[in-house]
């Protein structure tokens, strides 16, 4: 039988997001993206603006802003860059580096609609919480998966949720 696991074969491909930070109405907040249906990858599922490293990315920061400009309209030299977060090797064998960074609002989105479905935020007090999300052990791989409750209607979970906590870590929120 054949599982998500089994595409860890040669290196992995590198990727960057963005964790976009906005003051909302005097709270931060983090921005998140949902997918498409039409996408390849992730159908549907919550995610940082981001993607692949490409040829004349010359950093993952670049890949990020230039992801986030072609995903939901942000200009680059719109967004105060703070740093980074360490790698995460994800079941789809990508190598992400998470890039954070101050986006302004409000902002007047232009949404990619073949990727992009909604952009929305949450806040990091909710987030924050504890009792907002829970780690369960995946059998078949012994690796712990983080999910949070539905906020909006939205579910994050995964990899984009284990870069939202360890972020918060960081922050020493969490």
């Amino acid at each position: 039988m054949e599982t998500p696991f089994d595409e860890f074969t040669g290196s992995a491909r590198e990727a960057a997001v963005l964790i976009p930070l906005a003051s909302v109405d005097d709270e931060w907040h983090l921005l998140f993206t949902r997918r498409t249906d039409l996408v390849d990858h992730h159908k549907g599922q919550v995610s940082f603006p981001g993607g692949r490293l490409d040829a004349e990315d010359i950093s993952p920061e670049a890949t990020a802003l230039r992801e986030t400009r072609e995903e939901i309209g942000i200009k680059p030299e719109e967004i105060k860059l703070l740093g980074s977060l360490g790698e995460y090797l994800t079941v789809s064998n990508y190598l992400v580096t998470p890039v954070i960074g101050i986006i302004p609002w409000p902002y007047t989105f232009t949404v990619h609609t073949l990727e992009v479905s909604r952009v929305f935020t949450i806040p990091l007090t909710w987030l924050a919480d504890p009792l907002h999300r829970q780690e369960m052990v995946r059998k078949e791989t012994d690796r712990g998966v983080i999910m949070y409750l539905p906020y909006d209607g939205e579910l994050l979970w995964g990899v984009t949720a284990r870069i939202t906590v360890n972020f918060l870590i960081a922050l020493g929120l969490a």
